[in-house]
């Protein structure tokens, strides 16, 4: 309970209504957030669950969180090509992919690059649940 009023307390300084412009401090939360969950649930459940798990705690303490949010992937002139499902899309300008394998590979950050370039969105983090220990990575697209 104090844990979550602490938080709260931070989200107001932090993310005043239209004031989503720190990113950073938006990855601190759910860097924060995904930390608590990997205490309690630790490795080796499915990564639905951990997805559901970080979307109902943002929520709770009111950021938004859309899951399997569907994001409009387009070529470089302009051209709609179809669409991509993120893990969790975030204040309507962070993609979140969850993972629960062993440890993160290339191929899971080329996967996350591919999605923030194809839908033009510029943040995303990349948090694998599954080993021993939390990962996470920031990873940016311009």
């Amino acid at each position: 309970m104090q844990e979550s009023n602490h938080r709260s307390a931070l989200l107001e300084k932090i993310l005043r209504p239209g004031d989503l412009a720190d990113i950073n401090k938006l990855c601190d939360i759910i860097r924060e957030t995904s930390f608590d969950i990997h205490k309690f649930f630790r490795s080796g459940h499915l990564e639905k669950i951990y997805e559901k798990a970080l979307a109902h705690r943002l929520t709770k303490i009111v950021i938004e969180v859309i899951q399997q949010h569907p994001l409009e992937v387009f070529d470089e002139d302009g051209t709609l090509l179809g669409y991509l499902c993120a893990d969790l899309f975030v204040a309507n300008r962070l993609i979140v992919e969850g993972k629960a394998c062993r440890g993160l590979v290339d191929e899971h950050i080329a996967q996350l690059l591919g999605y923030l370039r194809a839908s033009r969105i510029e943040h995303g983090l990349l948090i694998n649940f599954g080993g021993q220990k939390l990962q996470i990575k920031k990873v940016y697209s311009q």
